[in-house]
């Protein structure tokens, strides 16, 4: 998990020193978990359930779904773009695909003031295009991620580029109305809003992943889908 470093808000840098912990292969119809998190990762002890607010925020599966996944992420995260290649497919596989429970993507933009920038364009895409324009773009926008060393450069994801990646998913009318969109306050108040809440659930790096509100601090597709389970069933019960 990349790390938010308190004093600078600055990422810090993966090294080959840094032992990582991996989702492991599974043995029968589970692909590749590519679920990678530094080893400074901190794990919570706290598994009380804290309040999420899932209004007007961005999702995959049905809407009816007992279980509630979330994802805090930074685009500019190399570990959130391994979350988005590898694990992501296989979350929407497992869990949304099944009904057993729906994806959500919130912003913690810590890393640099492309992070920021990115979070308020996708914000503003979401806003003016929809759910559905806006996973388009959010994958588009990590698969465009610049490689392991300039990941803490900034005005890499400059405005510009922002709409370069846009166009190749949207209408001139579409992009046109984003980009109004971006230069109003409402894209900026709804990330940083993601940020506040990011905050009060002691968020310090990304990708941290919560289930019904609960910090999901396990390795594997068992502890996660274990989780999802007890999830379903407390939801079953209320």
């Amino acid at each position: 998990m990349a790390q938010r470093k308190k004093s600078t808000k600055k990422g810090t840098k993966p090294s080959s020193s840094s032992k990582f912990v991996f989702w492991i292969i599974g043995l029968i119809a589970i692909s590749i978990v590519g679920f990678i998190f530094l080893a400074n990762n901190d794990k919570s002890d706290d598994t009380a359930k804290e309040d999420i607010d899932y209004a007007n925020q961005p999702f995959l599966g049905e809407e009816s779904a007992p279980v509630s996944i979330v994802e805090f992420g930074d685009y500019k995260c190399p570990n959130c773009k391994n979350f988005a290649d590898n694990v992501v497919p296989l979350v929407v596989k497992e869990f949304v695909d099944t009904g057993k429970a729906k994806f959500y993507y919130f912003h913690y933009p810590f890393i640099n003031v492309d992070s920021k920038r990115t979070a308020k364009f996708s914000e503003a895409v979401y806003a003016q295009l929809g759910n559905d324009k806006f996973w388009e773009f959010h994958e588009l926008i990590y698969d465009k991620q610049p490689e392991d060393i300039r990941y803490e450069k900034i005005d890499v994801f400059t405005e510009e580029f922002l709409t370069e990646t846009l166009e190749e998913i949207a209408s001139e009318e579409e992009v046109k109305k984003v980009v109004d969109y971006f230069d109003t306050k409402e894209p900026e108040d709804a990330w940083k809003s993601d940020e506040d809440l990011a905050n009060e659930l002691g968020v310090s790096g990304t990708p941290t992943i919560f289930v019904n509100g609960k910090r999901f601090d396990g390795e594997t597709m068992d502890d996660l889908n274990k989780l999802v389970e007890d999830a379903a069933k407390e939801k079953g019960n209320e």
